[in-house]
């Protein structure tokens, strides 16, 4: 599939903004914010500078992309709720199901995320809160990798 051609919406924009200018990596692979409607948040990467030696995405940036779709929909929403923070991911788990080939794309979905109101409330009295993420990246034959991260996010 080609590259996104429409420009994402300003929350979007500035996501990808602080991603690029925060982490590195999100320009070595290509990282886009393809889309984010409030409740979806999408991350595109091109096949090319992420293909393995066999020609499919390589692990390390499906797992990449994955981990940064995580952290792209809590900035999202900490900042949908008017708070901010320092978000690490603390453990994770990916299964890989079958090579991708062809772009990359990390899904998450606001019911991918764990408790998001005790999570927020838990952040503001405390100043820091865990919330699980799951994210998912489809290949031709449906879903090609599941990721479970657990996040924490602190002032």
């Amino acid at each position: 599939m080609p590259a996104p051609a429409q420009d994402p919406p300003a929350e979007a924009q500035a996501l990808e903004q602080v991603l690029r200018g925060e982490i590195p990596l999100t320009t070595a692979i290509g990282l886009r914010v393809e889309s984010y409607d409030g409740s979806e948040l999408v991350l595109y990467a091109p096949e090319e500078p992420n293909r393995n030696h066999k020609r499919t995405a390589f692990g390390g940036s499906l797992y990449s992309l994955a981990v940064l779709a995580g952290w792209g929909m809590l900035w999202l929403k900490l900042r949908e709720a008017g708070e901010h923070g320092h978000i690490v991911v603390q453990t994770s788990h990916a299964d890989y199901r079958e090579p991708v080939a062809g772009d990359l794309r990390a899904r998450v979905e606001e019911e991918d995320l764990g408790n998001l109101d005790k999570f927020l409330d838990t952040y503001r009295r405390r100043g820091r809160a865990r919330i699980r993420v799951e994210v998912g990246i489809d290949g031709k034959g449906g879903r090609a990798m599941d990721f479970h991260g657990r996040y924490v996010v602190h002032r």
